[in-house]
C-alpha cells in the first residue's frame, strides 16, 4: 500500500522527527520526505489513520492519497495490457472505486479521531456524599 500525506515540515528537526516516528511503526517499508510540496510518501502494509495520528502530535497532517504500491500497479499493467470491457464502456468506473475506497478510508480516519478529541469530563463530589471526607468550617 502506498499512502501520500501533505504534512507541514519547515525544518530539519522536525522532518527527523516524523521520519523517526513513522519509520517505528510496523509495517512501514519506505520513507520518503518532499520538502519542496510538502509530501511524505510511505509504502508497506500499514494503516493510514495511525500514522496520521503519529504524525499529528509532531505537525499538520492531512491525507492526500492512499492505494496500491507502483510495483503492484506496473505487474498489473504487465499482465493486463487491454482494459476490461467495463472500462472501455465507462473509464470512470475505476477513478469511481478508488474514490469510494478513499471516502471509505477518511470516514474510519474523522470516527476514530472524533472518539479521541472529546472534551474531558470533571466530576466532584460533596462532603455530604462522603462520610470520609473532611471539611473545615
Amino acid at each position: 500500500m502506498k499512502v501520500v500525506l501533505k504534512v507541514e515540515i519547515y525544518d530539519d528537526k522536525i522532518r527527523k522527527k516524523a521520519m523517526k516516528a513513522v519509520s517505528s511503526l510496523s509495517g512501514v517499508e519506505s520513507v520518503s520526505v518532499d520538502m519542496k510540496n510538502q509530501k511524505l510518501t510511505l509504502t508497506g502494509d500499514i494503516d493510514p489513520v495511525v500514522i496520521v495520528g503519529k504524525l499529528r502530535k509532531l505537525c499538520v497532517t492531512e491525507i492526500l492519497s492512499v492505494g496500491p504500491a507502483q510495483e503492484d500497479e506496473e505487474k498489473k499493467k504487465k499482465k493486463n495490457k487491454e482494459p476490461k470491457k467495463d472500462e472501455k464502456k465507462n473509464p470512470e468506473v475505476k477513478k469511481n472505486d478508488q474514490q469510494e475506497n478513499l471516502a471509505h478510508i477518511v470516514k474510519a480516519y474523522e470516527a476514530y479521531h472524533h472518539n479521541q478529541m472529546r472534551q474531558p469530563h470533571y466530576y466532584y463530589t460533596s462532603v455530604e456524599e462522603n462520610p470520609n471526607a473532611c471539611s473545615i468550617c
